[in-house]
């Protein structure tokens, strides 16, 4: 399905490291980094609602458990670094709900404020379903996004999401509620859009 192109490129470059980003684990010292991007009011909403802070040592103990998690089937967290970088942090990506039998898996992206609007989330997330569709051979990529997040959104349609519903206000977030747009990529439509020869 993915032919020689594929092959090709994966024996003369690193399959994590793109033109902007390269995906790693998450290291002890990338504490401060998520600290510093938690403290940023879009990503204290990224989730269902907003946590109290925490602690510097939360961080600290946070980023040392990651460093040393191990991929639970086919679900992990990989800092996103920017190549050529001073090499910190610029945001992290993830699987999760990983069900090889049904052949689909869903994912989340977070880039850091300062670094938003450089490319590295759409970059990312190729790497990424390169790696779970030509890789580890799943189907199906699913993301929920909050109606409101525009730029989240417009980014899922660029790399060939299809809206398939929509949970009206099934969130409440800032004194409102709020839509979930349920989106999804296959396999053969990620290939159509994204060369398999490199990024």
């Amino acid at each position: 399905m993915w032919g020689r192109s594929l092959i090709n490129w994966v024996m003369t470059t690193s399959f994590w490291t793109g033109t902007r980003v390269r995906l790693r684990g998450v290291e002890p010292s990338d504490w401060d980094t998520f600290m510093r991007f938690d403290q940023h009011s879009g990503h204290q909403r990224s989730g269902e609602a907003v946590l109290p802070p925490r602690s510097a040592e939360g961080y600290r103990g946070w980023a040392k458990e990651r460093s040393t998690a191990k991929p639970e089937e086919d679900c992990f967290q990989l800092a996103i670094e920017a190549v050529g970088g001073p090499g910190q942090a610029v945001g992290i990506i993830n699987t999760y709900d990983a069900d090889p039998c049904a052949g689909h898996f869903r994912y989340g992206i977070s880039i850091g404020a300062e670094h938003q609007g450089q490319g590295f989330a759409t970059e990312a997330a190729v790497i990424l379903m390169r790696y779970m569709f030509a890789e580890r051979r799943y189907h199906k990529c699913e993301v929920d996004i909050y109606g409101y997040n525009e730029a989240s959104l417009a980014l899922h349609r660029r790399l060939g999401f299809t809206e398939e519903g929509r949970r009206r206000e099934h969130a409440f977030l800032a004194g409102a509620y709020h839509d979930l747009v349920a989106m999804g990529l296959l396999a053969d439509e990620f290939a159509e859009l994204h060369s398999l020869g490199g990024l």
